[in-house]
């Protein structure tokens, strides 16, 4: 009778630490999707606003250095492999700040047909940026804790996936279309 009483404990006990870790793993994969997830619309964020910014480089509207060095390191941050993403995103936010360091540079935009559109478009690519990476570092943050836990680590319950790294880049917005995010006044 002892023996039938300590073996369903201990049955019971195996039960609820196999639900807990198998919980544990459910929990962990829908953080890995989530990173997925986030990291899409940041590369799409990112794209957008590289297309953007290329798009205002061949325009006209600038002079040819300010539209080489837009130009160039938009061009770059389109096509950049993985492993020189972030210096190449950061040198595009460097090469924005640099164009648009001058407010009149955003008026000179709007003042040509369909600027105050691309203006828009443009103010608002470069708010969204840092938010979208913001988005994905917080999930990363998560799935890192979970990952350090004694538990996921001695049971293996990350699979192969690869540690998630974060998105590491300088997003500061230009000063003058981050203060110009509307248009007519309204906000978008």
């Amino acid at each position: 009778m002892t023996t039938l009483f300590w073996l369903l404990w201990i049955t019971a006990a195996l039960l609820l630490i196999g639900v807990y870790l198998s919980w544990t793993a459910g929990r962990l994969d829908r953080l890995h999707a989530r990173i997925d997830a986030a990291r899409a619309a940041l590369d799409a964020q990112l794209l957008r606003r590289a297309s953007i910014a290329q798009e205002l480089a061949t325009s006209g509207v600038f002079d040819p250095a300010a539209s080489m060095v837009l130009y160039q390191a938009a061009h770059v941050a389109r096509l950049a492999e993985e492993e020189q993403r972030e210096v190449a995103e950061s040198e595009l936010s460097q090469a924005l700040r640099a164009v648009f360091a001058d407010s009149a540079q955003v008026d000179v935009v709007r003042a040509v047909p369909g600027g105050e559109a691309t203006a828009a478009e443009l103010a608002a690519a470069v708010r969204r940026v840092p938010m979208a990476r913001r988005f994905h570092n917080d999930a990363v943050r998560a799935a890192r804790a979970l990952r350090r836990h004694h538990k996921v680590r001695w049971f293996r319950l990350a699979g192969h996936a690869p540690f998630p790294l974060a998105f590491e880049m300088d997003d500061e917005p230009p000063a003058a279309l981050a203060d110009r995010g509307t248009v007519g006044g309204e906000s978008h």
